[in-house]
């Protein structure tokens, strides 16, 4: 079962188990929720190609003490409806669980509309907000369930590009790997690329699929004096978290992610990783280049 379609699963779950449970969604995967729809039509509600009104039906719910679930595209739900997502959500002081699909370029073939590579920094600006880049179908229905079961506001990146292997949730930094060499710390579904990048070379991964929060304890106690951070969204987002995590030592960071120039034709996914050094291959050259500046 792919990450969406465990999404779908899980929060179908939820709805049925549990009555404080909203879902809300803007057509965007409609295809998995029609029996649970059926089944409780006042909490799973589709609100049409309506995003700005899908995030503020999601926060009306809140103000009622529902939990929602609020679901669409990525590039819909946070780059279209921030402005309701930062006042229906944030500044009302209510909770919640946005769901984004999609991002960075699962949907290629739609074109820049429906490309987020932007998601993850926006949502970074809201104080408190977790996010969470489950990079399994297993760690996606355990983010879910921890995020429903709480009260604040959630944001999980649910796409395509999966890990191999599950870790479990919450925001620590799982040890993949140790070695001598630098430190790279691999967030969300990046995590089979890094490890086919470092093939060979003396390093340590780790691996969260928790954003924010980040755990910098966890990264202090492994980290060495050079650092490559991987995202698979903006370069640098997450920069200032690791920063801040080894403020009082001597490091140097590299910072991987999607860059600020754009592959201005559809193509496919893989031909969007690959073009901005996010396929095991470009990783591994900015690692080799990294290094290399080190020793002259």
């Amino acid at each position: 079962m792919g990450t969406r379609e465990q999404f779908a699963a899980t929060v179908a779950d939820l709805v049925e188990t549990d009555l404080s449970v909203a879902l809300v969604y803007a057509e965007i995967s409609g295809q998995f929720f029609g029996a649970v729809e059926r089944a409780h039509p006042d909490r799973v509600i589709n609100v049409g190609i309506r995003e700005q009104l899908l995030v503020n039906v999601g926060a009306g719910l809140a103000l009622t003490g529902m939990r929602p679930v609020v679901h669409t595209f990525s590039s819909f739900l946070v780059e279209r409806a921030f402005e309701q997502i930062k006042l229906g959500f944030g500044h009302q002081g209510v909770g919640g669980v946005l769901v984004g699909s999609g991002g960075s370029f699962d949907v290629s073939s739609g074109g820049r509309t429906h490309q987020s590579p932007g998601d993850v920094a926006l949502m970074a600006t809201l104080p408190g907000v977790h996010i969470h880049a489950p990079g399994t179908a297993a760690e996606t229905d355990a983010v879910l369930r921890r995020a429903v079961a709480d009260d604040g506001l959630h944001y999980v990146r649910v796409v395509g590009q999966t890990n191999t292997d599950s870790f479990a949730a919450g925001p620590r930094l799982h040890v993949v790997r140790r070695g001598a060499g630098p430190t790279v710390v691999a967030l969300g579904p990046v995590l089979d690329e890094v490890l086919a990048a470092v093939a060979g070379l003396d390093a340590t991964v780790v691996y969260t699929a928790s954003v924010r929060p980040f755990d910098a304890r966890g990264l202090r106690e492994v980290a060495g004096s050079d650092v490559v951070l991987v995202e698979p969204w903006l370069a640098g987002t997450s920069a200032y978290a690791v920063s801040e995590a080894l403020a009082d030592r001597p490091h140097r960071l590299l910072s991987l992610g999607v860059g600020s120039t754009e592959l201005r034709r559809y193509g496919k996914p893989r031909e969007h990783i690959a073009a901005h050094g996010l396929d095991a291959a470009g990783i591994r050259a900015s690692i080799d280049r990294f290094l290399l500046a080190r020793a002259a």
